[in-house]
Protein backbone atom coordinates (compact mmCIF):
# COMPACT_ATOMS: atom_id res chain seq x y z
CA UNK A 1 0.00 0.00 0.00
CA UNK A 2 0.94 3.51 -0.84
CA UNK A 3 1.92 5.50 1.69
CA UNK A 4 0.70 8.92 0.07
CA UNK A 5 -3.16 8.72 -0.16
CA UNK A 6 -3.99 12.06 -0.85
CA UNK A 7 -4.16 14.64 -3.82
CA UNK A 8 -4.91 18.94 -3.89
CA UNK A 9 -5.93 20.09 -7.12
CA UNK A 10 -5.88 23.47 -7.50
CA UNK A 11 -8.58 26.00 -9.94
CA UNK A 12 -8.20 28.75 -7.59
CA UNK A 13 -7.80 31.90 -9.67
CA UNK A 14 -10.19 33.77 -11.67
CA UNK A 15 -8.76 32.97 -15.43
CA UNK A 16 -9.40 36.39 -16.78
CA UNK A 17 -8.32 35.21 -20.14
CA UNK A 18 -11.45 33.14 -21.01
CA UNK A 19 -13.95 35.66 -20.06
CA UNK A 20 -16.45 36.10 -20.10
CA UNK A 21 -17.33 31.95 -19.51
CA UNK A 22 -15.24 31.88 -16.26
CA UNK A 23 -17.26 34.53 -14.71
CA UNK A 24 -19.72 31.62 -14.65
CA UNK A 25 -18.21 28.92 -14.45
CA UNK A 26 -14.38 27.37 -12.89
CA UNK A 27 -12.14 27.06 -15.38
CA UNK A 28 -11.61 23.63 -14.72
CA UNK A 29 -15.61 22.80 -15.84
CA UNK A 30 -14.50 23.71 -19.33
CA UNK A 31 -14.82 20.12 -21.19
CA UNK A 32 -12.03 18.16 -22.78
CA UNK A 33 -13.94 15.81 -25.35
CA UNK A 34 -17.05 14.97 -23.22
CA UNK A 35 -15.22 15.53 -19.33
CA UNK A 36 -14.41 18.95 -17.43
CA UNK A 37 -10.83 19.56 -17.20
CA UNK A 38 -10.96 18.79 -13.78
CA UNK A 39 -12.53 15.42 -14.12
CA UNK A 40 -9.73 14.13 -15.80
CA UNK A 41 -6.99 15.56 -13.21
CA UNK A 42 -9.33 13.54 -10.60
CA UNK A 43 -9.06 10.40 -12.91
CA UNK A 44 -5.76 10.94 -12.72
CA UNK A 45 -5.08 10.78 -9.02
CA UNK A 46 -7.35 7.84 -9.00
CA UNK A 47 -5.69 5.87 -10.85
CA UNK A 48 -2.48 5.71 -9.21
CA UNK A 49 -4.78 5.16 -5.73
CA UNK A 50 -5.13 8.41 -4.18
CA UNK A 51 -8.11 7.82 -1.56
CA UNK A 52 -8.72 11.14 -1.19
CA UNK A 53 -9.00 14.78 -2.84
CA UNK A 54 -9.40 18.19 -1.73
CA UNK A 55 -10.03 20.51 -4.83
CA UNK A 56 -9.13 23.78 -4.12
CA UNK A 57 -11.65 26.52 -5.58
CA UNK A 58 -11.81 30.32 -5.93
CA UNK A 59 -12.95 32.30 -3.21
CA UNK A 60 -16.18 34.53 -3.59
CA UNK A 61 -17.53 32.88 -6.39
CA UNK A 62 -20.22 30.09 -7.27
CA UNK A 63 -16.60 27.86 -7.75
CA UNK A 64 -17.06 25.56 -5.05
CA UNK A 65 -20.66 25.36 -4.99
CA UNK A 66 -20.20 23.59 -8.89
CA UNK A 67 -17.64 21.38 -8.08
CA UNK A 68 -20.01 20.08 -5.35
CA UNK A 69 -22.44 19.72 -7.38
CA UNK A 70 -20.67 18.23 -9.93
CA UNK A 71 -19.36 15.23 -8.02
CA UNK A 72 -22.04 15.13 -5.37
CA UNK A 73 -25.08 15.52 -6.83
CA UNK A 74 -26.84 12.35 -7.36
CA UNK A 75 -28.81 13.72 -10.11
CA UNK A 76 -32.03 11.53 -9.50
CA UNK A 77 -34.29 12.88 -11.31
CA UNK A 78 -31.87 12.89 -14.50
CA UNK A 79 -31.87 9.42 -13.52
CA UNK A 80 -35.43 8.54 -13.54
CA UNK A 81 -36.00 10.11 -16.86
CA UNK A 82 -33.40 8.14 -18.54
CA UNK A 83 -34.49 5.31 -17.10
CA UNK A 84 -38.29 5.91 -18.11
CA UNK A 85 -36.84 6.84 -21.90
CA UNK A 86 -35.23 3.18 -21.98
CA UNK A 87 -31.41 5.15 -22.05
CA UNK A 88 -30.25 3.82 -18.91
CA UNK A 89 -27.22 3.36 -20.13
CA UNK A 90 -26.25 7.18 -20.77
CA UNK A 91 -26.29 7.36 -16.93
CA UNK A 92 -23.22 5.23 -16.23
CA UNK A 93 -21.23 8.05 -16.72
CA UNK A 94 -22.69 10.06 -13.89
CA UNK A 95 -22.03 7.01 -11.98
CA UNK A 96 -18.54 6.71 -12.76
CA UNK A 97 -18.32 10.69 -11.09
CA UNK A 98 -20.67 9.86 -7.69
CA UNK A 99 -18.09 6.47 -7.74
CA UNK A 100 -14.95 8.46 -7.12
CA UNK A 101 -12.90 8.10 -4.25
CA UNK A 102 -14.05 10.96 -1.16
CA UNK A 103 -13.60 14.44 -2.62
CA UNK A 104 -13.51 17.43 -0.65
CA UNK A 105 -14.00 21.08 -2.14
CA UNK A 106 -12.65 23.86 -0.23
CA UNK A 107 -12.06 27.99 -1.18
CA UNK A 108 -8.57 29.42 -1.45
CA UNK A 109 -8.38 31.29 1.88
CA UNK A 110 -8.62 34.97 0.14
CA UNK A 111 -6.59 36.93 2.54
CA UNK A 112 -3.62 34.76 1.00
CA UNK A 113 -1.33 36.93 -1.39
CA UNK A 114 -1.55 35.73 -4.98
CA UNK A 115 0.32 33.07 -6.45
CA UNK A 116 -0.14 29.42 -7.23
CA UNK A 117 1.47 28.56 -3.55
CA UNK A 118 -1.83 29.91 -2.13
CA UNK A 119 -4.31 27.09 -3.22
CA UNK A 120 -2.03 24.70 -1.06
CA UNK A 121 -1.36 26.86 1.92
CA UNK A 122 -5.43 27.14 2.14
CA UNK A 123 -5.41 22.86 2.12
CA UNK A 124 -2.67 22.46 4.96
CA UNK A 125 -4.87 21.08 7.18
CA UNK A 126 -6.31 18.50 5.30
CA UNK A 127 -2.57 16.98 4.29
CA UNK A 128 -0.10 18.14 6.87
CA UNK A 129 -0.18 15.29 8.88
CA UNK A 130 0.13 13.00 6.19
CA UNK A 131 4.35 11.59 5.09
CA UNK A 132 3.54 13.04 1.54
CA UNK A 133 0.44 14.43 -0.91
CA UNK A 134 0.26 15.14 -4.68
CA UNK A 135 -0.46 18.71 -5.69
CA UNK A 136 -1.95 19.15 -9.54
CA UNK A 137 -2.62 22.75 -10.99
CA UNK A 138 -5.45 21.90 -13.10
CA UNK A 139 -4.10 23.78 -16.06
CA UNK A 140 -2.18 21.10 -16.70
CA UNK A 141 -3.06 17.79 -18.37
CA UNK A 142 -1.52 14.42 -19.39
CA UNK A 143 -1.95 12.13 -21.98
CA UNK A 144 -0.99 8.78 -21.63
CA UNK A 145 0.18 7.39 -18.69
CA UNK A 146 -0.47 9.68 -15.54
CA UNK A 147 2.07 12.04 -13.72
CA UNK A 148 0.59 11.05 -10.10
CA UNK A 149 1.36 7.51 -10.76
CA UNK A 150 5.02 8.09 -11.77
CA UNK A 151 5.45 10.82 -9.51
CA UNK A 152 4.71 8.02 -6.13
CA UNK A 153 6.49 5.48 -8.04
CA UNK A 154 10.00 7.81 -7.68
CA UNK A 155 9.01 8.47 -4.34
CA UNK A 156 8.87 4.82 -3.35
CA UNK A 157 12.06 4.25 -4.66
CA UNK A 158 13.55 7.30 -2.79
CA UNK A 159 11.25 7.86 0.35
CA UNK A 160 13.88 10.33 2.04
CA UNK A 161 13.09 12.69 -0.44
CA UNK A 162 11.76 16.06 0.62
CA UNK A 163 9.62 16.08 -2.73
CA UNK A 164 9.43 15.05 -6.29
CA UNK A 165 8.79 17.35 -9.40
CA UNK A 166 7.15 15.86 -12.75
CA UNK A 167 9.60 16.78 -15.68
CA UNK A 168 9.38 16.76 -19.61
CA UNK A 169 11.88 17.41 -22.15
CA UNK A 170 10.55 20.41 -24.24
CA UNK A 171 12.25 21.91 -27.77
CA UNK A 172 14.17 24.94 -27.44
CA UNK A 173 11.57 27.54 -29.07
CA UNK A 174 9.54 27.50 -25.69
CA UNK A 175 12.07 27.38 -22.99
CA UNK A 176 11.12 31.05 -22.37
CA UNK A 177 7.87 29.98 -21.90
CA UNK A 178 8.50 27.45 -18.38
CA UNK A 179 10.36 26.74 -15.56
CA UNK A 180 13.45 25.06 -16.87
CA UNK A 181 15.50 22.49 -14.36
CA UNK A 182 18.68 22.64 -12.85
CA UNK A 183 19.90 19.54 -11.63
CA UNK A 184 22.41 18.49 -9.17
CA UNK A 185 25.40 16.09 -9.83
CA UNK A 186 23.46 13.47 -8.65
CA UNK A 187 20.30 14.25 -10.96
CA UNK A 188 18.00 15.89 -8.19
CA UNK A 189 17.16 19.10 -8.46
CA UNK A 190 19.24 22.11 -8.39
CA UNK A 191 17.18 24.82 -8.54
CA UNK A 192 14.90 26.17 -11.60
CA UNK A 193 15.04 28.78 -13.81
CA UNK A 194 11.51 30.46 -14.51
CA UNK A 195 11.34 31.89 -18.31
CA UNK A 196 14.69 31.92 -19.24
CA UNK A 197 14.92 35.25 -21.64
CA UNK A 198 17.37 33.35 -23.83
CA UNK A 199 18.43 29.89 -24.80
CA UNK A 200 21.68 29.64 -23.02
CA UNK A 201 20.12 30.87 -19.56
CA UNK A 202 18.44 27.85 -19.42
CA UNK A 203 19.98 25.14 -17.49
CA UNK A 204 18.97 21.76 -19.37
CA UNK A 205 16.20 21.12 -22.09
CA UNK A 206 13.37 19.52 -18.71
CA UNK A 207 10.55 21.83 -18.14
CA UNK A 208 8.86 21.80 -15.04
CA UNK A 209 5.01 21.95 -14.45
CA UNK A 210 1.75 21.68 -12.23
CA UNK A 211 2.40 18.43 -11.26
CA UNK A 212 4.25 17.51 -7.42
CA UNK A 213 4.74 15.05 -4.93
CA UNK A 214 5.44 17.25 -1.58
CA UNK A 215 5.90 16.36 1.89
CA UNK A 216 4.66 18.45 5.15
CA UNK A 217 7.96 20.22 5.42
CA UNK A 218 6.83 22.54 2.35
CA UNK A 219 4.89 24.65 4.86
CA UNK A 220 7.97 25.62 6.53
CA UNK A 221 8.75 27.47 3.18
CA UNK A 222 5.54 27.88 1.50
CA UNK A 223 4.73 30.66 3.96
CA UNK A 224 2.43 34.36 3.03
CA UNK A 225 5.46 36.12 3.78
CA UNK A 226 7.72 34.38 1.86
CA UNK A 227 6.60 36.16 -1.61
CA UNK A 228 9.05 35.86 -4.86
CA UNK A 229 8.58 37.41 -8.40
CA UNK A 230 6.11 40.22 -8.38
CA UNK A 231 4.83 39.58 -4.97
CA UNK A 232 3.12 36.02 -5.58
CA UNK A 233 3.58 33.04 -3.33
CA UNK A 234 4.98 30.62 -5.87
CA UNK A 235 5.38 26.61 -5.15
CA UNK A 236 8.45 26.44 -6.62
CA UNK A 237 10.30 28.86 -4.76
CA UNK A 238 9.65 26.69 -1.33
CA UNK A 239 10.52 23.56 -3.51
CA UNK A 240 13.83 25.01 -4.25
CA UNK A 241 14.16 25.61 -0.55
CA UNK A 242 13.16 21.73 0.05
CA UNK A 243 16.32 21.21 -2.54
CA UNK A 244 18.89 23.07 -0.25
CA UNK A 245 17.99 20.83 2.65
CA UNK A 246 17.71 17.46 0.55
CA UNK A 247 17.28 15.41 -2.76
CA UNK A 248 14.22 16.50 -4.67
CA UNK A 249 13.85 13.67 -7.17
CA UNK A 250 13.16 15.00 -10.92
CA UNK A 251 10.63 12.18 -12.13
CA UNK A 252 10.72 12.31 -16.35
CA UNK A 253 7.16 11.96 -17.49
CA UNK A 254 6.05 8.70 -18.76
CA UNK A 255 3.08 10.53 -20.69
CA UNK A 256 2.47 13.53 -22.54
CA UNK A 257 2.04 16.91 -20.92
CA UNK A 258 -0.25 19.73 -22.18
CA UNK A 259 -1.39 22.93 -21.08
CA UNK A 260 -5.32 24.50 -21.21
CA UNK A 261 -3.49 27.78 -19.48
CA UNK A 262 -5.08 30.08 -22.21
CA UNK A 263 -7.44 29.53 -25.21
CA UNK A 264 -5.46 28.83 -27.89
CA UNK A 265 -3.55 25.95 -25.61
CA UNK A 266 -6.55 24.73 -24.83
CA UNK A 267 -8.32 24.49 -28.25
CA UNK A 268 -5.45 22.38 -28.93
CA UNK A 269 -5.21 20.17 -26.03
CA UNK A 270 -8.85 19.65 -26.64
CA UNK A 271 -7.93 18.59 -30.34
CA UNK A 272 -5.23 16.18 -29.32
CA UNK A 273 -7.61 14.90 -27.06
CA UNK A 274 -10.33 14.21 -28.96
CA UNK A 275 -8.01 12.77 -31.86
CA UNK A 276 -6.47 10.16 -29.67
CA UNK A 277 -8.84 9.62 -27.02
CA UNK A 278 -12.20 9.27 -28.44
CA UNK A 279 -14.57 7.47 -31.15
CA UNK A 280 -15.31 10.47 -33.53
CA UNK A 281 -11.08 11.21 -33.86
CA UNK A 282 -11.36 9.83 -37.30
CA UNK A 283 -14.01 12.35 -38.05
CA UNK A 284 -12.38 15.35 -36.78
CA UNK A 285 -9.57 14.31 -38.52
CA UNK A 286 -11.04 14.34 -41.92
CA UNK A 287 -12.15 17.76 -41.41
CA UNK A 288 -9.03 18.93 -40.58
CA UNK A 289 -7.07 17.52 -43.63
CA UNK A 290 -10.26 18.89 -45.56
CA UNK A 291 -9.28 22.25 -44.46
CA UNK A 292 -5.78 22.23 -46.05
Amino acid sequence: MSAVKKAIITDAGFASRYLPITKTIPKAMIPIGAKPVMQLCVEECVEAGIEEIIIVATPNTKSKEIYDDYFHNKAENVKALLDKQGKSDRFEAVEKVLNFPKITVIEQDANLPYGNGSPIVSAKDYVKDEEAFVVLYSDDLILGEGDVKTLIEDYEKAPNAKAVIAAQEMPEEVWHKYGMIALKENGTLSHIVEKPKTPDLAPSNLTSYGRYLLTPEVFDYLVPSNTGLDGELWTVDAITKLAEHGDVVVAHSKGKWITTGDPKNYFLAHLEYVLSHTDYGDDVRKIVEASK
